[in-house]
């Protein structure tokens, strides 16, 4: 077997090519490397560990000659290649070039390849977007809601429907949960996107290491041809019920190797209310099929606690110290939520709140803050789907039918439920392209695939502008998870003008 992977530098990429590495059926591995003078070491790195076994290529993925080259003569290709907050937020150019360009230009060189590989292209939690305690449950086939002025996931997520839509034979996308990896505390004491995390939201982990060991256990199956049911389709990688938390627990979970907590280290004011993203997962096919969940979220953090002797230093100094030199200096970086109150950054602030008023509302001790339990919402179920089925986002189409046996008249009803018409005649098959019209009068072809297994809807409403309260007003689809962090008054959207400020224009 011949592999392509893209993001190995990173931290699930260079998990999943360790993992491939220890597989002897794999013969070759190709790997696209940046041509960035810091790669330099690790191509010589991976050369001498891997000798003939392993191919280096120096090139951008947003090259189309040299994704061509990349997946000429391979197997299965493996596009884990990512631009992740919180550079995506301080270079908007180099997120699009990799997490939109990117997959369009390696969607291209696969389906122009002959023979044409096999795709295995990673996506994110972060397209669905903001979710509360009132739904956290998500799956496939949700809708897809950007958090507004995020570039990663609105690249990612334009990307992710150009993958979908491409004439690729066999292709598979999988959206990545939150991923614990070694220097996780460490970027995330660098920047105030550490303030983005909402208190009471939903968050569900998986470690890097895990991560790499479910490309392993794909190879595997593949090898044994027993991958049925897993090629065109779409997944979520969850991390499991031990592994669902809150924003809050996982605060938590970080700070309790450095001897302190959420309420010594910082006040609940301090982070957004809304505007972010994470869920749990309803469905756990992927670990059905593949069995890759080993690792705990205790199990990660003991680790982190015993490898790092910076964290036992940590335990020494008073809280307040922590709290002075750690975190509150946070406070003052562009990429936080105080720093836009400060500087007046009303659009922010009110994606991330609703409105100064609420944002300064919000109090700063926690004996006046409530923090939610994720265990009260079911956070530990095994069988979330069954049991709290009525936390689940409804698709707009009878979900007991098998997909494949879907009709044109499920079609309308989805498009109706959406706030929109499917205009075609006549449908091939659930996989076939069909002609759509939006709330607001645009027409599109998609897939059913890519519209209900997918989650995706009008190409031109989204992601840019922000207009959700918009659609919301339009679409039950929308409107079912919107309204649970937005008022039905709302009336605003978001966008980016020309020199890439975030502004807000309200209705009238």
């Amino acid at each position: 077997m011949k592999i392509a992977m893209t993001g190995v530098s990173g931290n699930m990429g260079s998990e999943a090519l360790i993992r491939a590495m220890e597989l002897g059926f794999v013969e070759r591995v190709k790997v696209l490397l940046t041509p960035k003078k810091k790669n330099n070491k690790l191509e010589r790195r991976l050369k001498a560990r891997y000798g003939g076994r392993i191919e280096v290529l120096r090139g951008w993925i947003s090259d189309a000659a040299a994704c061509r080259q990349l997946v000429e003569g391979t197997d299965i290709v493996i596009n884990m290649a990512a631009v992740i907050p919180p550079r995506s937020d301080k270079s908007p150019r180099a997120s699009y070039l990799c997490n939109q360009m990117g997959a369009m230009r390696i969607a291209d060189a696969v389906a122009a390849a002959d023979p044409q590989p096999k795709l295995i292209h990673t996506s994110t939690v972060a397209v669905y977007g903001n979710r509360t305690l009132a739904h956290p449950w998500g799956r496939p086939g949700d809708p897809l809601m950007p958090a507004v002025f995020d570039y990663y996931a609105m690249h990612k997520m334009i990307g992710e429907r150009y993958v979908l839509e491409s004439p690729i034979k066999n292709l598979t996308v999988l959206r990545q949960t939150a991923m614990l990896y070694e220097g996780i505390i460490f970027s995330n004491i660098s920047d105030g996107l550490l303030f983005h995390t909402t208190l009471n939201g939903p968050l569900e982990w998986v470690t890097a290491r895990d991560s790499g060991y479910l490309i392993r256990r794909i190879l595997e199956c593949e090898h044994a041809g027993e991958n049925n049911g897993f090629w065109n389709e779409i997944f979520d990688i969850s991390g499991g019920a031990h592994n669902r938390r809150t924003g809050y627990d996982t605060f938590a979970d970080g700070f309790s190797v450095m001897g302190g907590s959420p309420k010594s280290y910082f006040k609940p004011n301090w982070c957004q209310t809304r505007n972010f993203h994470g869920m749990w997962y309803a469905e756990n096919t992927l670990n059905d099929m593949f069995g890759y969940q080993r690792d705990t979220v205790a199990q990660f953090w003991e680790e982190m606690g015993k490898k790092y002797r910076i964290f036992k230093l940590a335990r020494a100094l008073p809280s307040a110290v922590i709290r002075k030199c750690v975190f509150g200096r946070l406070l003052g970086d562009e990429n936080s939520p105080a720093k836009w109150l400060k500087e007046g950054d009303e659009a922010r602030v009110t994606a991330a709140f609703g409105s100064r008023q609420k944002a300064l509302s919000l109090p700063d001790n926690w004996d006046d803050f409530t923090v939610e339990s994720g265990e009260e919402h079911g956070a530990s179920e095994r069988e979330p789907k069954e049991k709290f089925a009525d936390k689940l986002l409804s698709h707009g189409y009878d979900e007991g039918i098998p997909f494949d046996s879907l009709t044109l008249d499920d079609m309308r009803r989805a498009a109706v439920f959406r706030g929109g018409k499917c205009l075609s005649k006549e449908m091939a098959s659930p996989r076939s392209k069909l002609l759509w019209q939006c709330s607001e009068g645009h027409t599109f072809t998609s897939s059913p695939h890519t519209v209900l297994r997918g989650g995706h809807w009008c190409p031109f409403c989204q992601p840019q502008p922000w207009k959700y309260d918009e659609l919301a007003k339009k679409s039950p689809f929308f409107a079912q998870v919107w309204y649970d962090s937005h008022s039905p008054e709302e009336d605003t959207e978001y966008f980016f003008d020309k020199d890439g400020k975030a502004q807000m224009k309200k209705g009238e």
